[in-house]
């Protein structure tokens, strides 16, 4: 358990327990219905931690691709709770993290019986700022954090401000109708070279996603080959998440054969019972914008397969191409959002160096002349001083041993 002060307050901040879903159900109701799309590739929707409680504390006790997934801590004062925050590993390494949501009190001071009149009343600023500072400090492999909040939350964007979130990039969520998925459709994609999704095409992905953003994005994301191959486990629990959802995903990729790349790549996740809008990911190498009329062609052509519903998909600021395409086929904008990024500097203990005792003369014994330096030829040629001109003599006056070898 960790304690922190705020204005001479003390508040606990632990992980959260059973006896406090509760407390977290009245902060955060109905997590799993929010009104955000799930087509982010940065955020998603939080599972409802009371029913997949037992089944994320079981998955946190050995190592596994979910190990992470309960990852929320509570801020206590007073025996009752008084903020939560839930974060998760964003990459396969764990370098990166991002912030899922943080849901504070109105307000939370201690329990009248116990608290005195010049008691002060903690903000949510200042809850919501210890529950990051808390994050912040006690994950000590995350050096990237990430999130993305809506533009019209000023409460959430001054909290993470506050706490060193700087603006990375702006995303757009775009909606296509049913009706413009059909004509879409009609039209054949030329795309010869579309394969299938599987682990031994991660290397060609990892090279894909590192070219399709600029050079700050891909740092902060920090992603590596593994974070485009499947586990076992990972599909067997995909699998299972499908099959509660009622869902179905559907991936390829296009392959470039004369520089041995993948140019594109889409991924469709279907809603089989037509309750949910469909909801697609789209990447394509800046080089190769051609392929974006191809592309959604094809997903298009997917979704033929289910009952008809609209498709959701996001495209971020670095990428202008992706919006104009899609304000030239119709596409209504339905939310925009803001992505923040924060390095943590981890503080290295410091320690008395070994030379730090020694003199200079010390360390530099060995480094005395042993005699003394004779001196170089430029040396010698500088202090030998130049002879005074003579005075030119005439040809019959001449020295007839001066050298003159003619008769």
């Amino acid at each position: 358990m960790f304690r922190a002060s705020s204005q001479n307050t003390q508040m606990a901040i632990r992980q959260i327990q059973y006896r406090d879903l509760d407390a977290v159900d009245q902060l955060c109701p109905n997590p799993a219905d929010t009104d955000q799309p799930a087509c982010s590739t940065v955020r998603e929707k939080p599972l409802s931690i009371r029913h997949w409680y037992g089944l994320l504390k079981l998955l946190s006790l050995f190592p596994n691709p979910f190990q992470n997934s309960l990852c929320v801590y509570v801020a206590e004062l007073g025996q009752r709770v008084q903020g939560m925050i839930q974060v998760s590993p964003f990459n396969r390494t764990g370098s990166t993290w991002r912030v899922d949501r943080v849901a504070v009190a109105p307000a939370s001071k201690p329990d009248s019986n116990e608290a005195q009149t010049d008691t002060p009343v903690l903000t949510k600023m200042d809850v919501g700022s210890l529950l990051l500072r808390y994050c912040l400090e006690r994950i000590w492999q995350a050096r990237i954090w990430i999130l993305e909040i809506d533009i019209n939350d000023q409460a959430a964007l001054a909290l993470y401000r506050q706490n060193g979130f700087q603006p990375l990039a702006n995303m757009t969520y775009w909606s296509i109708s049913a009706e413009q998925l059909q004509e879409l459709s009609e039209r054949e994609p030329d795309l010869p070279n579309l394969l299938p999704v599987s682990n031994a095409d991660a290397q060609l992905l990892y090279q894909l996603d590192t070219m399709a953003m600029p050079p700050l994005v891909r740092q902060v994301f920090d992603r590596h080959i593994q974070d485009f191959k499947t586990s076992l486990f990972g599909s067997l629990i995909d699998w299972v998440r499908q099959w509660i959802t009622g869902t179905e995903c559907v991936s390829g990729y296009v392959f470039e054969p004369q520089r041995k790349a993948a140019i594109g790549y889409f991924q469709v996740r279907l809603c089989r019972d037509g309750s949910q809008p469909h909801n697609a990911q789209l990447t394509v190498n800046p080089a190769y914008t051609w392929l974006y009329p191809e592309l959604m062609a094809q997903m298009a052509r997917i979704t033929r397969e289910v009952p008809a519903q609209s498709l959701q998909m996001v495209s971020p600021d670095y990428q202008p191409e992706r919006e104009d395409y899609l304000e030239l086929i119709g596409a209504s904008r339905i939310g925009h959002t803001l992505l923040m990024s924060r390095s943590v500097w981890h503080k290295v203990r410091e320690t008395k160096s070994i030379a730090e005792g020694l003199q200079i003369a010390d360390m530099l014994q060995g480094l005395q002349p042993a005699r003394k330096p004779v001196p170089g030829r430029i040396s010698m040629l500088k202090s030998v001083k130049p002879l005074p001109p003579q005075p030119k003599e005439d040809s019959k006056g001449a020295d007839p041993h001066s050298g003159d070898r003619y008769c």
